[in-house]
């Protein structure tokens, strides 16, 4: 559960401005699509099962959060901090990861099918057989290195 709620969230980000910080706050299975989180700091965040979709987080700060089984479709991470992030079973389908630091991150099971991965820093992303790429390539069949 939460630690807040989607309501709870909205009129924090109000006041917070431009870069809301949230580092290390529980945000499992909540409902954010749609939000404006460009620039917030999520460092060591609690986002699984997180639905995210259509949400901006354009040069978030992502560093070793935990976003597993979260659904990004169509979101915005243009410029964001993923490294170490764990994204297992992730749902990055259409997603914007262009010039995006996904360093060690985890991409075990995950979808990145039509995602955007332009000038992305790509070194250690850990994958398996399962991992989608953006062409529908499955695991091995490809690799990150193949669409920055």
């Amino acid at each position: 559960m939460p630690e807040i709620t989607r309501q709870q969230l909205i009129l924090a980000l109000i006041p917070a401005g431009a870069n809301p910080r949230l580092a290390g706050v529980n945000l499992q299975e909540l409902d954010m699509t749609r939000l404006d989180l460009t620039g917030a700091n999520l460092k060591q965040a609690a986002l699984t099962a997180a639905r995210l979709r259509e949400t901006s987080l354009r040069s978030a700060n992502l560093f070793f959060a935990d976003l597993a089984l979260a659904q990004l479709p169509g979101a915005d991470l243009n410029q964001a901090n993923l490294q170490g992030a764990n994204m297992t079973s992730c749902n990055l389908q259409g997603a914007n990861l262009a010039g995006t630091n996904m360093t060690g991150v985890n991409l075990n099971d995950a979808n990145l099918l039509n995602a955007i991965m332009t000038g992305a820093s790509v070194s250690g992303v850990k994958f398996n057989q399962n991992t989608v790429w953006p062409d529908g390539k499955k695991g091995n069949q490809s690799s990150p290195g193949n669409y920055v």
